[in-house]
């Protein structure tokens, strides 16, 4: 007797966890705080009928990577990395944006710099191939300046991680750095950077932080991909709509109590969440690109032909979200 009434439940359980197997989503994501709302799509993601396996990375061409090499489903990058995969052959759409803005030109106060033209001369730090390298080339190539990494011309590039822009700033190694959030307000509000500009007067814009889905995942995991998106959407509204929740998991969870209440709040209103994405902007960025030599493209993808936005709209229908 025993025997069969447990037989249904352990053949319950297989189901369930079979179930659970199809419907794993593995998210590749970068450590930032305009990220955050990505990083919280895993918590509540049992609520939407599926499980999200984070994975962080350094930058979002590694994330282009490990979409190439199969490893993810989703990832959360800057556009250009999302531009460059797509152009180097990436199979990738997409299919939304989660923050724009997210990059600062921070200069030392003794440096002497006002003003974009004050970098002649000058060693500036920035990441390369991020979009921080793109709004930086952009800047430059409007103020007349002719830049590399090689010495000879009216301004110096310095390439480092995103993490060591803020140490080479404070050692004095560098005069400038075009960096992201938290950690150009970190270096602002602890004394050793001051905010020179926010890069948003070039043709860009404030830069849209992209959402990519693999085209497998997109076309023959449709019912997962939208229960993703519609848990992309209530991640965000939750951190647009309760500030409070939106500090405390990008304070204690993501950064572990490393960066201050007044940090998250200068990097959020530097690089606010949203929702979308169009594809006018991804055109616009790509362009600049080709025109600036950032990014190796065998091919500039067009917008249009890549960027799809069904899911998302779909997705705040249904939560009523205009």
């Amino acid at each position: 007797m025993t025997k069969l009434k447990l037989a249904p439940l352990f053949v319950a359980a297989a189901f369930a966890s079979a179930a659970n197997a199809q419907e794993v989503v593995r998210l590749g994501n970068l450590k930032f705080a305009h990220y955050g709302a990505v990083s919280y799509i895993k918590e509540i993601a049992p609520k939407c009928g599926i499980k999200v396996e984070e994975h962080v990375f350094a930058k979002g061409p590694d994330v282009m990577q490990a979409i190439l090499a199969g490893e993810l489903d989703v990832g959360a990058t800057a556009s250009e990395a999302a531009i460059q995969g797509r152009a180097n052959g990436a199979p990738i759409y997409v299919v939304a944006g989660f923050a724009k803005g997210g990059a600062r030109l921070v200069a030392r106060p003794d440096s002497g710099i006002k003003a974009i033209k004050d970098l002649k001369g000058k060693k500036v730090g920035v990441t390369r191939g991020g979009i921080h390298e793109v709004l930086l080339a952009a800047e430059l190539a409007q103020a007349g300046l002719t830049f590399s990494d090689q010495p000879g011309k009216d301004v110096q590039l310095v390439f480092l991680a995103f993490a060591d822009l803020n140490q080479a700033l404070l050692g004095k190694n560098l005069d400038a750095i075009m960096q992201s959030e938290p950690q150009s307000s970190q270096a602002i509000n602890k004394g050793f950077g001051m905010e020179v500009m926010k890069p948003y007067d070039t043709p860009i814009g404030e830069p849209v932080r992209t959402m990519v889905m693999s085209e497998k995942f997109y076309t023959t995991r449709r019912a997962t991909a939208a229960k993703f998106m519609n848990c992309f959407v209530q991640a965000t509204k939750t951190f647009i709509d309760d500030k409070p929740t939106a500090e405390k998991y990008v304070r204690n969870v993501i950064f572990k109590g490393q960066i201050t209440s007044d940090d998250f709040q200068d990097a959020i209103a530097n690089s606010p969440y949203t929702y979308d994405i169009s594809p006018q902007h991804i055109q616009v960025t790509t362009d600049v690109m080709n025109k600036t030599g950032v990014g190796k493209m065998r091919k500039a993808p067009v917008a249009s032909e890549w960027v799809k936005t069904d899911l998302l709209d779909e997705a705040k229908k249904s939560l009523n979200i205009k």
